[in-house]
């Protein structure tokens, strides 16, 4: 099968969406020359900076029968344009009754790794998780970013797609025919019986690198990418966990009200899973400040491979300890 990068994958399934639907366009303040050759400029629109116009003018064009999708860039880009994301397009739906749909995609980069200090290094995703009225992704994958991002512009919600920044060049297989992922399904990407790692978008691969080096040791691990955030594959996590009695979660963003606080909860509050674990549940997470410029400092403040093999190790010997 043939390789895409994970940005290519992301191009390949916005342009096969255009070609399907003339009702879709694309909105960025960095308009993207393939798509642009393409379509031309009435489908893809170079914008002023200005992002809580993109972000707005994408829930009327929604509402007009245009299926919209807005290039954040980066996400703290779309703090400026936070009443847009919260108390529109989450909520007109509802607000209209039900009687129009409103088929939005934004897209934004998350995480580290870039060296591009504090403001644009962030992984805020939870904080739309603790809106109703959006759905969000996050892959791990150029597979399953080809397959997500096509069902979110079909979808007929608003959906975020937060799309890793070190995973940008990362190649890996990708199907040439037509293919969706449905939100909601989490992937098993290692089987393993001892411990459940839960992990997102880069630490998928960090993990799979611990779990290659512990499995020299006899240790099993199970790796799973829930791919969706929003909706949030419970099942597969407690089925997870249940078998192997021990869970880690290993996530780019810090550990307070994020969310790995969100999967450490769903799991103690089962009652079947909590019976089943057999050491407290580890949090690998980055540390709960601004991320520093130095590339000695951003590479402190993130989790990797080695504190995800160490909270593995951890949960073996089933001590407590404080999150990452």
């Amino acid at each position: 099968m043939r390789e895409l990068t994970y940005n290519e994958a992301a191009l390949e399934a916005i342009a096969e969406e255009m070609r399907r639907d003339p009702k879709i366009f694309y909105m960025s303040t960095d308009a993207l020359p393939p798509l642009l050759k393409e379509f031309g400029p009435q489908r893809i629109r170079a914008t002023p900076i200005t992002e809580a116009a993109l972000t707005g003018m994408a829930i009327g064009a929604a509402g007009c029968g245009f299926r919209p999708i807005v290039d954040w860039r980066q996400v703290t880009f779309c703090f400026v344009a936070m009443d847009q994301i919260v108390n529109q397009a989450a909520k007109i739906h509802y607000m209209f009754g039900g009687q129009v749909n409103f088929p939005i995609l934004y897209r934004a980069a998350v995480g580290g790794g870039g060296l591009v200090a504090a403001q644009h290094s962030q992984s805020p995703y939870s904080m739309f998780m603790n809106v109703a009225g959006l759905k969000m992704f996050l892959p791990s994958t150029p597979h399953d970013m080809k397959g997500l991002l096509k069902t979110a512009i079909r979808d007929n919600n608003p959906v975020i797609s937060f799309e890793s920044s070190r995973l940008m060049a990362r190649k890996g297989p990708v199907p040439e025919d037509d293919y969706t992922i449905p939100f909601g399904v989490a992937d098993i990407k290692r089987e393993g019986d001892d411990v459940t790692v839960v992990a997102l978008a880069w630490l998928v691969h960090e993990a799979l690198a611990a779990a290659e080096e512990l499995a020299k040791e006899g240790v099993s691990v199970e790796i799973v990418d829930p791919r969706t955030l929003v909706p949030l594959d419970t099942e597969t996590i407690r089925n997870s966990v249940q078998k192997t009695g021990r869970l880690v979660i290993a996530d780019e963003a810090g550990p307070t009200a994020g969310f790995s606080a969100e999967v450490a909860a769903l799991v103690t509050e089962d009652a079947a899973t909590f019976a089943a674990l057999k050491a407290p549940v580890k949090r690998v997470c980055a540390l709960q400040v601004p991320i520093p410029y130095s590339p000695v400092l951003e590479n402190h403040v993130f989790p990797d491979r080695g504190r995800i093999t160490a909270g593995i190790r951890e949960v073996l010997r089933g001590r407590r300890s404080e999150a990452a």
